[in-house]
């Protein structure tokens, strides 16, 4: 995003460059930084360029009757604000001699605890360009232009951070310092900042008190070294207005306060993009951690959809003019009905492409993973959601679908309900495109939970044998069942919808009981067999019982799909991979009922996109 210039009075141009709100300590929130400093290293020795905020909470009026306590006090809630923040505490000089390395350690992560902060930056070393050799009396001001060798942008976080939130500032600082080190190369852009941003320091050290009185009025209402309640003026404030260096990082602090996302435009020509995935990833107060964020996105499979959480229109403008046109050609595509391996052939990409595009935008919080909707669906209220009759997600609602309110729709969910409950053939085609419109309203928002059918096998344990108690371990025989093997990202078939859809998938090492069409054949019962043999004799005993296992067909199908029966496989994982319709497994469950029990929960893979995590 462009620094966009602000034209008007001279108190609109001071507020503008002033400390905004966002640089006030708020408790209790450990995913914002405290400050972001600039420090340099070179011929004039260590340097504090730069840092935001410059009027730090102990230096306000209302904390200068800040009183000494005793040591030994105990500490109160009130007195925990005033020693949280406690880079304040630190000055210029004592920041620029701890934060400027050596150059041994540039170009790698730099971490700093000091009591209760912690320092966080990526030093780099510059390497100028050969500059033409001059005699040694040419008056030439190049030769006497002192020199930087070494620059570090420095985050202070809180000491009890999170270590996601320390990688991510880690991450933004080398980020900015691989741009500022390519445009000091290019033009020596931080050479020339960093000279204005020093020239104003020494400008506002060099005044003095005699300076002030002999009636400098216009002198004194911009450049004074005092503020109106006497305490020193910053001279950071007065840097804001000159460099554009200083106000990239003001900028980059205040949006780490707010949104979590960072974009600049280094010397106006490179582009910055940063985004706090603890800021953009939050569902009731809590943030997703990064690490379950990650887990979700590399758990994706070709039957889940992405759904975008704003408009198609928004979403593009958006982009940056050299985005990829496979982003454009997906969000152009994308839908919620269908899944990713249909959105990959709609498209004319390559799945693993949709894959890396999808969990893109997830990332950056523009969207997120479903099951693609169809009328077996089973949606539900979330525990979580906002019910109130007058909330602004109600006015929303009222706008967007005329004649239609949001707790009565809320209302029909309270219960799990599947889509197919709410068709009418009577009704009218746009009727019923109105009513998936809302849902994916709702899912937009979080307000609604899909739930997912699960089968165990439970078989009621014999008489004679001993019963396992809580602290005993499971049987070798039954934890050491075949293990599902996902299928691959590249699979590729001819994909439908709704109840019979039927996806195409490679072919699987558990799935490879392929049984050969002729009944009772030798070979079908020794492969069957086979499939049983992790199950124990009773168990085995106990389904060879059911009436249905005397359906060679049915038995060997049960064989088939033993091993998603451990509660971990949902219907529509088994009818991708083993490319079955769900009526053949409903069938088969019901056959089969009195080993199997059915319950019906969250995937995890998507559920933290809809509820926080406990």
């Amino acid at each position: 995003m462009m620094f966009n210039t602000v034209a008007g009075s001279p108190e609109d141009r001071q507020s503008m460059y002033s400390q905004s709100p966002n640089s006030v300590y708020r408790t209790g929130d450990k995913t914002s930084p405290i400050s972001v400093i600039l420090v340099s290293s070179g011929s004039r020795g260590n340097k504090l360029l730069f840092r935001y905020p410059f009027q730090r909470a102990a230096e306000c009026p209302s904390s200068l009757a800040a009183k000494q306590r005793s040591p030994y006090a105990l500490l109160t809630t009130g007195d925990v604000v005033e020693d949280l923040d406690g880079d304040s505490r630190f000055s210029d000089i004592i920041l620029a001699t701890i934060l400027a390395t050596k150059s041994e350690m540039c170009g790698k992560k730099f971490e700093l605890k000091i009591d209760n902060v912690r320092f966080v930056g990526h030093p780099t070393l510059l390497q100028h360009p050969s500059i033409v050799q001059v005699s040694k009396t040419d008056p030439s001001p190049k030769r006497e232009m002192p020199t930087m060798i070494l620059f570090s942008v420095v985050f202070a976080l809180r000491a009890n951070a999170d270590p996601s939130v320390i990688s991510c500032m880690h991450n933004l600082s080398r980020r900015i310092a691989i741009a500022l080190q390519h445009e000091e190369r290019r033009c020596q852009y931080l050479t020339r900042e960093a000279k204005l941003m020093l020239a104003v320091q020494d400008e506002i050290t060099t005044m003095t008190e005699s300076e002030i009185h002999q009636g400098l009025i216009v002198f004194v209402l911009f450049f004074s070294p005092i503020e109106a309640d006497g305490s020193p003026r910053s001279p950071f404030r007065q840097i804001l207005p000159k460099c554009k260096l200083a106000r990239d990082l003001k900028e980059a602090y205040d949006s780490l306060c707010t949104t979590g996302v960072v974009r600049l435009h280094i010397n106006n020509w490179l582009e910055v993009s940063f985004c706090l995935p603890h800021k953009i990833h939050r569902i009731g107060g809590a943030y997703i951690p990064p690490e379950a964020l990650e887990r979700s996105l590399k758990a994706i499979r070709p039957y889940h959809a992405l759904l975008l959480l704003e408009s198609e229109k928004a979403l593009l403008g958006q982009l940056p003019l050299d985005c990829s046109p496979a982003m454009v050609r997906l969000i152009k595509t994308c839908s919620a009905v269908k899944n990713l391996q249909q959105l990959a052939q709609d498209a004319d990409l390559a799945l693993l492409q949709i894959f890396q595009i999808a969990a893109h935008l997830v990332y950056w919080g523009k969207a997120i993973i479903i099951y693609p909707l169809c009328e077996n669906n089973v949606y539900m209220l979330s525990p979580h959601a906002n019910i109130c009759l007058y909330s602004s997600l109600a006015e929303q609602f009222a706008q967007q679908f005329a004649g239609h309110d949001l707790p009565s729709m809320l209302a029909k969910f309270s219960l799990p309900v599947s889509l197919a409950e709410f068709r009418n053939p009577l009704e009218a085609p746009a009727q019923e495109a109105q009513l998936i419109q809302m849902v994916v309203w709702m899912l937009q928002r979080r307000l609604l939970i899909q739930l997912h059918t699960y089968v165990c096998l439970l078989v009621a344990p014999s008489e004679d044998e001993p019963r396992l108690r809580d602290e005993d371990p499971l049987p070798a025989a039954r934890v050491g069942g075949r293990s599902l093997s996902t299928p691959s990202a590249l699979s590729f078939g001819s994909p439908t919808s709704s109840d019979d859809m039927t996806l195409t998938s490679p072919s699987m090492d558990n799935s490879s009981a392929e049984l050969l069409p002729g009944g009772d054949s030798p070979l079908n019962k020794r492969m069957t067999e086979t499939l049983l043999a992790s199950l124990s004799e009773h168990e085995r005993q106990v389904i060879l019982n059911i009436p249905a296992a005397q359906n060679p067909e049915d038995l060997r199908m049960f064989a088939r799909l033993l091993h998603y029966f451990r509660g971990h496989h949902h219907l529509e994982e088994i009818m991708y991979n083993e490319n079955m319709r769900r009526s053949q497994l409903k069938t088969l469950f019901d056959k089969f009922r009195s080993v199997l029990v059915v319950t019906n929960h969250e995937d995890p893979i998507i559920s933290i996109f809809q509820s926080p995590m406990e």
